[in-house]
């Protein structure tokens, strides 16, 4: 199960206990990604996410691995620091959000206060400060770990602050961070290996990226080979898992000769093709998202080919039960 931003949270990044009820009844997914949370209160930028950085968050979230895991599922937590895709209304401190590069992403978000806006302005980090921001993902690692999760993904994927790191469009910087392909790839590389070593195992981490993907105003002309060197460059790590989100470039292909650990892949599969994909040693797994909102038995529904639910997209990102834990399942009979 693809992690999918639910904005159930509290103001506070505090998962509710319609959270456990979610993911809990999609606790045979085989693996859930969760959505995307914050490691801290500086990476924070959407409304109504979680985060894992303080005790009443960890607590929370320990309702939803109890609940996954009484039915034998297991679930890694997503780790999303949003850099500079944030706005004050959405935010617990004062701080501008921080980036690679002071370069404000184009787009608007939505706030609960004041409606859409457009994204703030952030600050370029200096290279001082980019070891503490690593370590709040490693911090973020360990509190996942504690309140129950069995791993925990990366997530430089989408346009967040790995991503921003990976794109020469976001990342204009001179020092080691910054030009080369080789100085591009630093900040993810560090920040696996980090994670990886607060996990105390490499097999409780993964990472996603999604080479192509222009959302949230990402500017690469020429991503895979970015995407080569990034994935040879973590292989030596052994993570548990290199997740892919295919956006019609062929990435994941070239992805899978250069990586030789368990690749994920994901972007709007069906049966059919998800069956054919691995049937033909394009990915180890494949990866569902939207099927999953409208179908908590998306698997069974699978196996018996039945019609699937369809999701309600008004619902997506609204608060409360409608659209997130109101899809019935099959009728047993």
């Amino acid at each position: 199960m693809a992690p999918m931003t639910r904005s159930r949270a509290d103001a506070k990044g505090v998962v509710s206990p319609l959270t456990a009820e979610y993911y809990g009844a999609r606790a045979d997914a085989g693996l859930i990604i969760t959505e995307g949370t914050a490691p801290s209160a500086a990476g924070l930028g959407y409304a109504r996410t979680p985060g894992i950085y303080d005790n009443a968050q960890i607590d929370a979230w320990r309702a939803v691995t109890a609940a996954v895991h009484a039915r034998g599922g297991k679930i890694f937590l997503q780790i999303m620091h949003v850099g500079r895709i944030a706005h004050s209304a959405n935010r617990t401190i004062p701080d501008a959000p921080v980036a690679p590069s002071a370069i404000r992403a184009a787009g608007q978000m939505w706030t609960d206060a004041q409606g859409m806006q457009p994204n703030d302005e952030p600050r370029a980090l200096e290279t001082a400060e980019i070891p503490a921001v690593i370590a709040e993902y490693a911090q973020a690692t360990r509190n996942a770990l504690a309140a129950g999760f069995d791993g925990v993904e990366l997530h430089a994927a989408s346009g967040y602050l790995p991503n921003q790191f990976l794109a020469p469009g976001s990342n204009q910087r001179t020092d080691a961070y910054g030009g080369s392909i080789e100085n591009r790839i630093r900040f993810v590389v560090e920040t696996l290996a980090a994670m990886i070593a607060a996990a105390g195992s490499s097999g409780k981490v993964g990472i996603k990226i999604s080479p192509g993907m222009n959302f949230n105003d990402i500017q690469d002309p020429d991503p895979i080979p970015a995407s080569i060197a990034l994935a040879q460059a973590i292989a030596p790590l052994h993570p548990a898992y290199l997740h892919v989100m295919r956006t019609g470039i062929g990435a994941e292909t070239k992805l899978r000769e250069a990586f030789a650990g368990t690749l994920l892949v994901g972007g709007g599969f069906g049966k059919a093709e998800a069956n054919a994909t691995l049937a033909g040693g394009s990915a180890d797994a494949v990866v569902f998202g939207t099927p999953y909102i409208a179908n908590p038995d998306l698997v069974t529904r699978l196996e018996r080919d039945a019609p699937l639910a369809e999701a309600d997209k008004s619902a997506f990102y609204t608060p409360g039960p409608k659209g997130y834990t109101d899809y019935p399942t099959l009728d047993p009979a």
